[in-house]
C-alpha cells in the first residue's frame, strides 16, 4: 500500500516535496515512479527511480526542476519539486513496480499505487 502527500497550493516559483510511504517490507526490491495527471489529461510520466538507488529518469518537461530520491530504511520516496510552473498542476500519483526497469515510464511497468496528492501551481 502507497500513500502520497505532500501536495498543496502553491506560487510559480515554489518548491514542494512530495512522499510517498510505503506499507510493504521489501520496499526496496521495487522500483518507484511518479505520475501525473492534470484536469482532462491523461496520466503521465514524470520520474522514476531503480530499487537500489542511484539510477533516475526523468521526463523532459521536468528534468533539472524535478529530483526522485528514495529512504529504503524508511520505505519512502521522494520527488523534490523545485521552480513550479502553473503547468506542473496536476494530481500526482506514486507507483511501485518490480518489473524491468525498461518499463519505467509506462503505467505497465507498476504493480501499485497511491491515491495521488493534488499539486496547484498560480502563476
Amino acid at each position: 500500500q502507497l500513500q502520497a502527500s505532500g501536495g498543496g497550493l502553491v506560487q510559480a516559483g515554489d518548491s514542494l516535496r512530495l512522499s510517498c510511504a510505503a506499507s510493504e517490507p521489501t520496499f526496496s526490491n521495487y522500483n518507484m515512479g511518479w505520475f501525473r495527471q492534470a484536469p482532462g489529461k491523461e496520466r503521465v510520466f514524470v520520474a522514476a527511480i531503480r530499487r537500489a538507488g542511484g539510477i533516475t529518469d526523468y521526463a523532459d518537461s521536468v528534468k533539472s526542476r524535478f529530483t526522485i530520491s528514495r529512504d529504503n530504511a524508511k520505505n519512502t520516496a521522494y520527488l523534490q519539486m523545485n521552480s513550479l510552473k502553473p503547468e506542473d498542476t496536476a494530481v500526482y500519483y506514486c507507483a511501485a513496480g518490480r518489473t524491468v526497469w525498461g518499463s519505467r515510464t509506462s503505467y505497465v511497468g507498476y504493480n501499485y499505487w497511491g491515491r495521488g496528492t493534488l499539486v496547484t501551481v498560480s502563476s
